[in-house]
């Protein structure tokens, strides 16, 4: 039988890249996004291209009874889940410094990107053990996507690093209330990353690569953070549990 992941924010950009690594490696899928179903067809389409069972899950991940709403549909269709990838994430409506950041600004920030990771590993979690209790041999994992701006300072977006911040915890905490059960949980911490929320901050990027910002001195792209989380789903690091996997071309790297 196929294993499942969940794929929150997977119908584009780091999600997608995600969603197809998996879909390569013989996962069906369980995909969540905001947009209408027929605005990520081509998407989705794509996916089943590669061979995937795939039902999309709309759905606001930082709104309670939507999460447990994508949970239900993921059980009516697969009845399992073996994989939850917290990737849905937004960036601030507004980049300002936080001398002058607005309080609605952070909480729609930290809604969406920590208050939804939190919550939906908490849902997940729970079934994941009913399963293992039901089948001993069933295999799970928890992933979460966060960024190097879980301990990079950037004074335009403190909300985002507050968020990241936060769910690097969470991946600890949730490591450590899950390792009776053998089902590790992993944070992927990607750097800087080509995808439509980078789009407007290209220029200044491509420049700060040109001067030297990355070791590897290129964009990183949505399927190098798959690769990444393909092989901790695919159970290749097993005793593992808690730990960062850096995706950032050597970017945090301390350097003279």
């Amino acid at each position: 039988m196929k294993r499942v992941a969940l794929v929150t924010g997977g119908s584009r950009g780091i999600g997608l890249g995600i969603a197809k690594c998996l879909a390569e490696e013989g996962f069906d899928l369980a995909i969540n996004g905001m947009r209408k179903e027929e605005d990520t067809a081509q998407s989705l389409d794509e996916l089943r291209g590669l061979g995937a069972d795939v039902v999309y899950c709309r759905g606001d991940v930082g709104d309670a009874g939507e999460r447990q709403a994508i949970m239900d549909k993921v059980q009516a269709h697969f009845g399992r889940l073996n994989v939850l990838v917290n990737n849905a994430g937004v960036a601030p409506k507004e980049r300002k410094d936080i001398l002058e950041a607005i309080e609605e600004s952070f909480d729609y920030v930290l809604k969406t990107n920590l208050n939804s990771a939190y919550f939906l590993s908490q849902l997940a979690a729970n079934w994941m053990i009913r399963q293992k209790n039901g089948h001993p041999e069933f295999k799970a994992s928890i992933i979460n996507v966060s960024s190097i701006s879980a301990t990079i300072a950037s004074v335009n977006r403190g909300e985002y690093c507050v968020a990241k911040a936060g769910m690097s915890m969470a991946t600890q905490l949730f490591a450590v209330r899950l390792g009776e059960f053998d089902i590790p949980v992993y944070e992927v911490r990607p750097g800087v990353i080509a995808t439509d929320m980078t789009s407007g901050v290209k220029e200044k990027y491509d420049k700060l690569i040109k001067e030297g910002l990355c070791v590897q001195p290129r964009w990183g792209q949505p399927e190098d953070v798959g690769l990444a989380v393909a092989g901790l789903a695919k159970g290749d690091f097993p005793y593992s549990t808690g730990q960062v996997i850096m995706v950032d071309g050597g970017l945090s790297l301390p350097r003279l």
